[in-house]
């Protein structure tokens, strides 16, 4: 199916304006990305924390703030998804598949790989659709969430993975599909959707990579073009004097690029003296 999905139930908007909820909708995606790591600096400076359902409910909340009365709270009645073969189990089993869901992540925590238990997290909160409505963007922001801090770090980069599978649906979908039919034969595979995670999580990291190898091009380019004796001299470009402005804010909200870029430095100059 090529059709996008969405959750059918007796819920009217808030707003009815399409351009408006568009506005929005991608307003709220923005803050529920930055609600997201901030409970990710809270899970990776407490060795004791664990995903809770409150975690889950405060993400859909600031999804569907303005839009649904029934933002960040289970939804209390019947749903079904259009273009989804899937019937979602019923309102009264909700909180408790939730829980189980929250303990499986935190049993596995140490035997399950990252992109499995992020994996896992996508195809089970689609698969329990426990909201009215934001269940897709509340599923990939928390398997988003369990990625990194199962990690230990906020991945770089700005195409992130909940971007990626935003942008092109059909994948995803067609994974959710297989994850669904291994759950009817009374089996757990998330192969597929691993699969997809894989190669979404090497996207975001090559895409760092070019914007690293376009920026010092450009400045190298810019050095390139004056005299050797003039260079400790030379004002920074536009590029460079905009980040060095930013200064140490810049720094505290990208740390991982830079230590992600300074231990691949490391690395590459490691393996030059060794050989």
């Amino acid at each position: 199916m090529t059709n996008d999905r969405s959750s059918e139930a007796d819920d009217p908007l808030l707003v009815t304006d399409a351009q408006e909820i568009a506005r929005i909708e991608a307003e709220n995606t923005l803050r529920q990305f930055d609600g997201a790591m901030s409970e990710l600096r809270k899970w990776i400076g407490n060795p004791r924390y664990k995903l809770r359902p409150s975690t889950i409910l405060r993400l859909n909340r600031i999804a569907l703030e303005r839009l649904s009365k029934y933002a960040g709270v289970f939804r209390p009645g019947d749903i079904k998804i259009t273009g989804s073969g899937h019937l979602p189990i019923s309102s009264d089993q909700v909180p408790d598949l939730v829980e189980e869901f929250c303990d499986y992540i935190e049993k596995n925590w140490d035997g399950k790989s990252a992109i499995h238990l992020s994996a896992y997290a996508l195809w089970r909160l689609n698969w329990i659709h426990p909201f009215v409505d934001g269940n897709g963007r509340t599923a990939r922001i928390v398997s988003y969430l369990i990625l990194c801090a199962r990690l230990g770090y906020r991945l770089p980069g700005t195409k992130t993975i909940p971007e990626q599978i935003a942008a092109n649906k059909q994948p995803y979908y067609l994974a959710l599909e297989a994850a669904d039919a291994a759950q009817v034969r009374g089996t757990v595979d998330v192969s597929e959707l691993e699969a997809m995670m894989d190669a979404h999580l090497a996207a975001q990291l090559v895409d760092v990579h070019n914007h690293a190898a376009g920026a010092f091009e450009k400045e190298r380019a810019a050095i390139a073009q004056y005299p050797q004796s003039d260079i400790e001299v030379i004002k920074p470009s536009n590029s460079v004097a905009k980040i060095v402005s930013d200064g140490v804010g810049h720094v505290e909200r990208h740390p991982v690029v830079y230590g992600f870029f300074g231990l691949l430095i490391v690395t590459v100059l490691g393996a030059l003296l060794t050989h």
